[in-house]
């Protein structure tokens, strides 16, 4: 590995650290309750050095959803290319695992259940653009299930959207020191939603 390469891997792992440390730090106290300090002081670091990663809170915020939200969408796009000869269930089952590993291993199960509506609009119309990308793809799972008959008749939109503010709200009660791990989470509410689902 090149020298710029490491200084280049090196700067995102810390920016990593950073989202990490931010997002349980929203978690706790809200996003307008952090401040920049608090951010930096669970890291040890100075506040300086924090403004070189980023310039604000909000870019944190942002980051925070960008970051999980590229790797629920790079789940998904394994899942619709890799499963191409599952079944719906298959499929949807993949998603919601997927979706679960994300919101609760990628920045400790946090970073998908906080306000992103406090960004400003362009960066606002990013995230949301994303996460309609991500629905539009389980969407169209359920939607594929109905037509060959795997699933029951059903509004594909309606159930895309109840199985999401389920996972998102995990964000909302997980303790990573709880009684549940990410596999038994998404083992559970793949159980509950494909059952619901499943043609008679």
């Amino acid at each position: 590995m090149q020298a710029a390469e490491r200084r280049a891997r090196k700067t995102e792992m810390k920016r990593e650290a950073i989202l990490r440390s931010a997002a349980a730090a929203f978690r706790r106290k809200g996003y307008h309750g952090t401040s920049m300090e608090d951010i930096s002081e669970a890291l040890l670091m100075t506040k300086g050095s924090l403004y070189y990663y980023f310039k604000d809170k909000e870019e944190i915020l942002y980051a925070c959803h960008d970051f999980s939200l590229d790797r629920v969408l790079e789940r998904m796009r394994q899942v619709l290319a890799d499963g191409k000869g599952d079944n719906a269930e298959t499929r949807l089952r993949a998603l919601v695992q997927g979706f679960v590993d994300v919101m609760i291993d990628d920045l400790q199960g946090s970073a998908l259940a906080l306000d992103f509506t406090a960004l400003k609009p362009e960066l606002l119309a990013r995230i949301i653009a994303k996460r309609d990308q991500f629905e539009r793809g389980m969407r169209g799972v359920i939607t594929e299930g109905v037509k060959s008959g795997e699933f029951k008749r059903t509004d594909a939109k309606l159930a895309t959207l109840a199985i999401l503010g389920a996972i998102n709200w995990i964000g909302k009660w997980y303790r990573p020191d709880g009684p549940f791990n990410a596999a038994e989470i998404g083992k559970t509410y793949s159980d509950l939603f494909v059952n619901g689902l499943r043609a008679k």
